[in-house]
């Protein structure tokens, strides 16, 4: 085959690619294209790591997981994404429910000044509880059940994931084990930021969860308690080189 039929043979390729995503999905977006045309091994390892991701049906029902891929959206001010609007919608989501899911995304994103107020003026509120009066108030929103409270607080714990709030992650963590969330969920939910956010965020968060599992003040479950069990988990640690004479 020669350089030119080569490079034909290529190109086509490229097109055949394009044109069976176009068909599948309805739309394709323009990175897929650059990774079928210079990084080919990306393109089919992604491929596979965004059905696992976003497709394929884990532990969240399907309701559940759009919306807690709306809130990371909006949480992100990502608007790319709009296929999960649509699926939002395929999923039997209402208007109703997507305002409830932003005023949790939105309480969410505000729990910083809870987190202020862990610091520098406690000693002024010292019967302010800042964990206490962000969950109580979060439960308020929901009052009226617009939303099932499992999905409203996995919701908050991947926005808090997302937008790397650790404390309030943390809070969110303790909390949805004294409500008897399923692990497996909170851990769909939270990693969903790896496509939007990247990875090392969902690196960061997972860091939250296992000191919490290692502070006692929650009861996993065995397999949990295993990865908790397993030490050297962490960064490298690099030696500081000797300083000069």
């Amino acid at each position: 085959m020669s350089k030119n039929e080569a490079a034909e043979s290529d190109a086509g390729g490229v097109r055949a690619v394009l044109e069976t995503l176009q068909a599948g999905r309805g739309y394709v977006l323009p990175h897929r294209g650059l990774m079928a045309v210079a990084l080919p091994e990306l393109h089919g390892a992604y491929e596979v790591m965004y059905r696992a991701l976003t497709v394929d049906e884990r532990h969240m029902a399907p309701l559940a997981r759009e919306c807690v891929w709306l809130a990371i959206l909006v949480a992100c001010d990502e608007p790319v994404g709009t296929h999960h609007v649509a699926a939002f919608r395929r999923c039997g989501g209402t208007d109703h429910e997507a305002a409830a899911l932003f005023r949790q995304t939105a309480w969410a994103m505000g729990a910083e000044v809870h987190d202020f107020m862990r610091g520098e003026w406690a000693p002024h509120f010292p019967a302010f509880d800042p964990a206490a009066a962000y969950l109580e108030a979060a439960s308020a929103l929901n009052a009226a059940g617009d939303l099932p409270d499992e999905t409203a607080r996995l919701a908050r714990l991947a926005v808090h994931a997302a937008r790397g709030r650790l404390w309030a992650l943390e809070v969110e963590l303790e909390a949805a084990y004294g409500a008897g969330l399923d692990e497996r969920r909170m851990a769909e939910a939270i990693s969903l930021i790896i496509w939007p956010r990247g990875v090392n965020p969902f690196v960061r968060a997972a860091e939250t969860w296992l000191r919490l599992l290692r502070s006692g003040r929650v009861s996993p479950s065995p397999a949990f308690a295993a990865w908790a069990a397993v030490e050297g988990q962490g960064a490298l640690v690099l030696e500081r080189p000797a300083r000069g004479n």
